[in-house]
């Protein structure tokens, strides 16, 4: 339920290879895990090819910007894991070559401030530590020896200290009565947030700071939060990105959202520390801002810091400001605020006086630039794709871009023109023998005679003389643009590659297309957006290409909860459904979630509060209240370790529907949370997903 899912995503995947890892320690691989060579027949993308895609991580550009080291993780399906080796460029694209081939792989690759050598993190020798190596992959040392291990690190500019991420653990409730129970599961809590995501809070993670010399290996550091029952990165989505130094080495800010248990998942308010190394004392620079605060980037010179911000406490959606802040003066200055989008990925310029910052408009992540001294932006790139980072590499900019017909690739972008030339090439062989459909991009009138963007992808070897089944895609968040993303899961490409038409609106409640129409979901489930949605599959299924009696409606998360509401409203028009992780009981939801935060804003409170009319809208508008009138085929899909919308919430759909005399299935699975990780996990739920479509659609 998050907005920038990518970020989220390329985290869940690392902290997932770290966990693989550590349960293996030290036991003798199967074998390396590298690109796969797989047969590609009649040019249709299949689940198993899904997973034989090279997934490019975030690069590292060196100090002198003439180099790019980026992280490539293959997956091996016999083996059920993935591993993460690191590839080498110019920043030209020459010259482009792999630079490790190791069985415990590489992760977080960063340069040395002095351009000498490269930090990375293994668990080579067990858990996950800081190593580092020569810029060919030579001369390989481990420098940490955390107990437990590091998730993340960054070096100081002038090289003498390194800050680090690790884990302490929390304290039990009364731990008198479990001193003699070493064998006793049973969890005793008090208090909120005891589980979070897809996990039990065990720990907080902290960042330790330590002196750093070339070839000492580091064991210990300073807890900048001792004692403190927080975390940071703030968890469960943030990282490095979270954290940033002073360029004069002298100061550390981070973030932090300082509450505990009831409090903490009732806010969003996270704000900025400054951590001082000569007096080790902490000030909050953020004070009084009341919503999510993170991302700081200090400018080159020093002189200002940058950051995310959203203005609203507990509104997780909120629109993501970009402010600045005079260190000299203490002087903030909202940047952004006659801008009606977000700003994401913050990047200074050299000279300190230009941020530039990726934005979603109307459906595609674009690359913009503003100005700090007249507050002018600009508007850099335009196309059918998502650009997912940014960086300069010298006078160039370095960008990860991807969209609906390809995965992320790494590219050159030309600052003054906005042209981009892709440079790593990690998927070309393999999309240079797939069939893909057609992405295209159409306006919809809405009920209330507003203009929505709705995207309709092609079915592979598409002929307009042909009738083909459709699928309108509900999409989850609930706001999360419907962009030009490229998901392993949720892919487009695959659909159309079985004979679909895909029809993907971007209904109310997604940002792109202004603060209103995003903010029109809260408080309204059940209302506009449906309408939008019944809008977009009404107009799209007039075609004479499209099968008016073989549609369905699929989708996870909030899109889940759109199947099972649409389940009990669609007056016939769909002839099968799939919803996975949806929420079905909404006031089993409001009990059962652990970001009270979310809940409250979103459906407006709790359900006992009856004179709260929002409220008692959105719990009027609880699929499992119109289980009475569902008439059509569905498959429900679940995880175990989803905490966010738990899997009560889809047997209790499974369980409606077969007693009701529905044709069901109840896909579960016990080791995966709000999506699916493991590689095989992933092709089943996509052979589920087709063999379920086609039995009811074709």
């Amino acid at each position: 339920m998050k907005r920038y899912c990518l970020f989220l995503f390329s985290t869940i995947l690392f902290l997932f290879s770290c966990s693989q890892a550590n349960k293996e320690g030290n036991e003798n691989e199967a074998a390396i895990i590298s690109a796969p060579k797989p047969v590609v027949e009649n040019g249709i993308l299949t689940p198993e090819l899904m997973w034989a895609f090279g997934r490019v991580g975030s690069p590292a550009i060196s100090p002198d910007g003439s180099k790019i080291i980026y992280p490539v993780t293959w997956y091996d399906i016999k083996q059920n894991k993935g591993n993460t080796e690191l590839f080498s460029m110019n920043s030209d694209g020459s010259d482009n070559k792999q630079i490790t081939t190791t069985p415990k792989g590489e992760n977080q690759p960063t340069w040395r401030p002095d351009g000498k050598r490269l930090g990375f993190i293994s668990a080579e020798n067990g858990s996950p530590q800081l190593w580092e190596m020569n810029a060919d992959g030579s001369d390989r040392k481990q420098i940490s020896n955390i107990e437990g291990g590091i998730s993340g690190f960054a070096y100081a500019p002038d090289q003498s200290k390194i800050i680090y991420l690790a884990d302490v653990a929390t304290e039990k409730v009364n731990p008198d009565l479990f001193k003699d129970l070493d064998k006793t599961t049973g969890r005793l809590m008090n208090d909120l947030m005891y589980r979070h995501w897809d996990s039990w809070v065990d720990t907080y993670t902290h960042i330790f700071l330590a002196d750093y010399k070339d070839g000492q290996q580091i064991t210990s550091g300073k807890d900048l939060l001792e004692n403190e029952k927080w975390d940071s990165p703030v968890k469960p989505w943030g990282g490095m990105e979270q954290i940033t130094w002073s360029p004069d080495s002298k100061q550390i800010v981070y973030t932090s959202r300082k509450l505990v248990g009831k409090a903490y998942s009732l806010s969003t308010n996270s704000d900025l520390f400054l951590y001082d190394i000569a007096t080790a004392k902490t000030s909050n620079l953020t004070e009084g801002m009341m919503g999510y605060d993170q991302n700081p980037v200090f400018s080159p010179d020093g002189k200002y810091l940058a950051w995310e911000s959203m203005e609203r406490d507990g509104y997780e959606a909120d629109q993501v400001r970009l402010f600045v802040k005079d260190m000299s003066t203490g002087q903030k200055i909202y940047l952004t605020k006659d801008f009606d989008q977000d700003a994401h990925n913050l990047t200074w310029t050299k000279d300190s006086k230009t941020i530039y910052f990726i934005s979603n408009y109307q459906g595609t992540d674009e690359i913009y630039n503003i100005s700090v001294n007249d507050k002018k932006i600009t508007k850099l790139t335009e196309g059918i794709h998502d650009y997912t980072g940014i960086a300069f590499a010298g006078d160039k900019l370095i960008a990860t871009k991807m969209s609906m017909s390809k995965p992320v690739e790494i590219y050159s972008v030309d600052p003054a023109t906005g042209k981009d030339n892709e440079l790593s090439f990690i998927n070309k062989e393999l999309l240079s023998k797939l069939k893909l459909g057609t992405v295209t991009k159409r306006w919809i009138k809405t009920t209330d005679g507003k203009e929505m963007l709705t995207w309709v992808i092609l079915p592979v070897g598409f002929d307009s003389t042909k009738q083909y089944p459709a699928l309108l895609y509900c999409q989850g968040g609930p706001q999360s643009t419907v962009s030009q993303f490229w998901s392993y899961r949720w892919n487009f490409q695959i659909m159309a590659a079985n004979g679909y038409v895909i029809v993907a609106p971007n209904r109310r409640g997604v940002p792109g297309f202004g603060k209103a129409w995003n903010e029109q979901i809260s408080g309204d489930y059940g209302g506009q957006n449906m309408k939008d949605y019944l809008a977009a599959i009404d107009n799209v299924k007039e075609e004479k290409w499209v099968n008016k009696d073989k549609i369905g409606a699929v989708g996870a998360s909030y899109g889940g909860y759109s199947v099972y509401w649409l389940a009990g409203h669609h007056d016939k028009r769909f002839k099968a459904f799939i919803a996975h992780d949806g929420m079905f009981n909404l006031e089993q939801q409001y009990l059962e979630t652990e970001e009270m935060w979310f809940v409250n804003w979103d459906l407006g409170g709790p359900y006992w509060e009856k004179s709260n009319q929002v409220a008692q809208r959105s719990f009027a508008n609880s699929p499992h209240r119109f289980v009475d009138k569902w008439d059509t085929p569905i498959l429900v899909v679940h995880g175990e370790l989803d905490y966010r919308i738990v899997a009560s919430q889809g047997m209790a759909a499974f369980n409606a529907a077969q007693l009701r005399g529905i044709p069901s299935e109840y896909l579960y699975f016990p080791d995966e949370n709000h999506w699916v990780l493991h590689p095989q996990n992933s092709i089943l739920w996509q052979r589920v997903f087709f063999n379920w479509l086609d039995r009811w659609l074709k």
